[in-house]
């Protein structure tokens, strides 16, 4: 395990790359990590659904020696579910964020994500139960939005602070607010107000981006969303996705045998700057992975693996240690494989939601 917390004394700024729901995945924090991010995040878990279901936890979380340091983002809404999911994952990664900051209807109809902002105190238990049941260099961390009001956002990080937190994440706009500005006054006056580090986000398009958005909020870190899919190189400064890093891609989709729609999607964020208008058009439509091969031959020169077999990515299979989580766990996890319902694992699988 790597101490989080160490990147943050050691570097000027920290770069992350987010948590997003179907693309932050174990084959694209691996590609990113080639170009400069020093610290990845899984998609939104739901914590319900990971502790309960073998199948579930199977399907959501993967990993490798290499993908390291690791957060895994929680989406949970009471403290034995976002306890049990940390004591669960905590052997095969170096911390936890609970998502207190997604806006999406759903996830605030349940009560996750954004919703749970007003929830300053049961925030502040689950970050207390999780650092008690926990080693000491694995960090909890947690992700919010803004309040209209900047003093409620201060007063909410702060007893975020107190409770234990290892750090913070602030995404520089409101609940209701999708493409307007960041506001980059509201994360500068939070970070002002806390000792423990503070990483900003929203809106990085570019390198110079980061540099600017880190030294205008006094943020330790910057989490970069669609900019990382638009272009995999962002932090290693380049402007447009190199054709080595879709070569990467390439190569490391097909050794470790990832879904046709996994393999297409990401390349249609990365040749968006590449591609002129008509091939984008006509690349946007193939649907095969024969056909988008092809097309990266024909077109860009990439050079196509001609060993298909998927032998030379390592997917570790996780083994979890079902005996050693206490009450938390064993009021929470069906033991008994028969009662689980294979709807929930469906529903686990349907995410279509991206989170920035």
């Amino acid at each position: 395990s790597i101490d989080v917390l160490t990147l943050f004394r050691e570097k000027s700024i920290v770069c992350i790359c987010a948590p997003m729901v179907r693309y932050s995945k174990l084959e694209f924090r691996s590609l990113v990590r080639k170009y400069g991010v020093d610290l990845c995040y899984t998609p939104m878990i739901m914590a319900d659904s990971f502790n309960q279901s073998i199948k579930a936890r199977n399907n959501e979380f993967t990993t490798n020696k290499e993908d390291t340091p690791l957060i895994v983002q929680f989406a949970a809404k009471s403290v034995d579910d976002f306890v049990t999911a940390a004591e669960l994952i905590s052997e095969h990664s170096d911390g936890v964020d609970l998502n207190c900051g997604c806006p999406q209807r759903w996830a605030m109809q349940e009560g996750y994500g954004a919703a749970m902002l007003n929830k300053s105190e049961l925030i502040r238990d689950m970050i207390r139960q999780v650092r008690n049941r926990t080693r000491q260099n694995f960090t909890v961390s947690v992700k919010v939005r803004l309040f209209d009001t900047v003093s409620k956002s201060v007063e909410l990080c702060r007893s975020i602070q107190a409770a234990g937190a290892s750090f913070i994440t602030i995404h520089g706009r409101t609940v209701t607010q999708r493409s307007e500005p960041v506001n980059v006054a509201a994360i500068r006056e939070i970070a002002a107000s806390l000792s423990i580090p503070v990483v900003a986000n929203g809106g990085v398009k570019c390198l110079n981006d980061v540099h600017n958005f880190g030294r205008a909020t006094n943020a330790r870190g910057v989490m970069v969303a669609q900019g990382l899919l638009s272009n995999p190189a962002l932090f290693s400064g380049a402007s447009y996705t190199p054709l080595s890093c879709v070569q990467d891609w390439v190569e490391t989709a097909i050794s470790s045998g990832v879904q046709f729609q996994c393999l297409h999607h990401h390349l249609v964020f990365m040749l968006e700057k590449i591609l002129s208008k008509e091939l984008r058009r006509i690349f946007n439509k193939l649907s095969t992975k024969e056909t988008v091969l092809h097309f990266l031959e024909e077109h860009l020169g990439i050079k196509v693996p001609k060993n298909d077999k998927q032998t030379t990515f390592d997917k570790t299979v996780v083994v979890y240690d079902d005996t050693r989580q206490g009450k938390f766990f064993s009021s929470k996890v069906i033991l008994d494989e028969e009662e689980n319902n294979e709807n929930e694992s469906e529903m686990f699988l349907e995410d279509s939601i991206f989170h920035s």
